[in-house]
């Protein structure tokens, strides 16, 4: 029994360090969430709580339950950060405007709202919102696109459906903006955005990063996912995309994010957790490693190199074999398929 209580005694500062620890973490996230989502109270809500958990620090300085004094002071501001609703209603971006929803009647599915801007060179944004009808039987495979913007690290993912010879489909989970706002990685973490499924062309959603955004870089890749999981991911797409339209939510950078949220779709056969699923730019890494990539045999290193389809995609984006034209002579895609 004693050699009992003395490990006990030896863990209790080792305890009670890292107890301080997270509860300071949550006391900074406290602050900032203040700053981002209370905006209008953080000038005084924000040094009010902090005195209040100092003096509750010392108050209870001699007693051991001192150290979750931050944790209160946390608690204070999730519980009414955590009833923040999201909006449907808002000024929004026009390139985030219109939430897309689908009709389904058996094996047709019709998709309104589909994306398929025009970017003239120099110009503003030309809207152009469609509808698309497709067969569920039609859908043949899942391309992948990696959209980096300056760090190896980051990325955003762009799921693609193909429908045989027909033009292909292209998802993309992302922020849905205001007017006047920009994304902030760290204001992700808060309740500053909600989350759209945009539905759109390949012209639109891959051309418009490749060629008209400044330092951005597209890689294409062939998954290896069958035609009849496919379709499952593609209905699964359709009643998220539905929900969100008549029920919001919100962004988060790390819980519902461009990739999380992917993830989170799959209620069956959910991907196991890998920390590439949160440092995305490694993400096509991931499925290499898992055999979710058509690879043609290359090592994984040749095969980004060969999946880089910027310069295809800027040297079609005026014609009228986009898709095609992104594919040709890529690895995964057969030495004769167009889409």
């Amino acid at each position: 029994m004693s050699g009992i209580m003395t490990s006990l005694r030896l863990l209790r500062l080792p305890l009670l360090a890292l107890l301080w620890l997270v509860g300071a973490i949550a006391l900074l996230w406290a602050l900032a969430a203040l700053r981002f989502d209370f905006s209008a109270i953080a000038a005084w809500a924000g040094p009010l709580l902090v005195l209040l958990v100092a003096a509750g620090v010392w108050f209870w300085r001699s007693r051991w339950w001192a150290v979750l004094v931050p944790f209160a002071g946390f608690a204070l501001v999730l519980v009414p950060w955590m009833q923040l609703p999201p909006s449907l209603d808002r000024a929004w971006k026009l390139e985030v405007s219109r939430l897309p929803w689908a009709e389904i009647d058996g094996d047709v599915i019709t998709i309104h709202e589909v994306r398929d801007f025009d970017y003239p060179a120099g110009g503003e944004p030309v809207a152009r919102w469609t509808s698309r009808a497709v067969r569920l039987q039609d859908l043949t495979g899942i391309d992948i696109a990696v959209n980096y913007w300056g760090s190896p690290w980051i990325a955003h993912p762009i799921i693609i459906f193909r429908f045989g010879q027909a033009e292909p489909l292209a998802f993309s989970i992302e922020t849905r903006m205001e007017k006047g706002e920009e994304y902030s990685a760290l204001a992700g973490f808060f309740r500053q955005y909600e989350l759209i499924v945009l539905a759109g062309t390949e012209r639109d959603l891959l051309g418009s990063r490749a060629c008209h955004r400044q330092g951005e870089d597209v890689y294409l890749y062939a998954t290896t996912i069958a035609p009849i999981a496919a379709r499952e991911r593609f209905l699964e797409y359709l009643v998220t995309m539905n929900a969100l339209r008549d029920q919001p939510r919100w962004y988060n950078a790390v819980t519902s994010n461009c990739t999380t949220a992917i993830r989170g779709m799959n209620s069956g056969q959910r991907m196991p957790f890998d920390w590439r699923l949160l440092i995305n730019g490694k993400g096509d890494e991931m499925l290499y490693e898992r055999g979710a990539l058509r690879t043609d045999g290359l090592p994984f290193a040749e095969l980004k190199k060969r999946a880089y389809a910027s310069p295809a995609a800027r040297g079609a984006y005026a014609a009228g074999d986009f898709s095609a034209a992104i594919r040709r002579d890529r690895p995964g895609f057969g030495p004769t398929a167009d889409r």
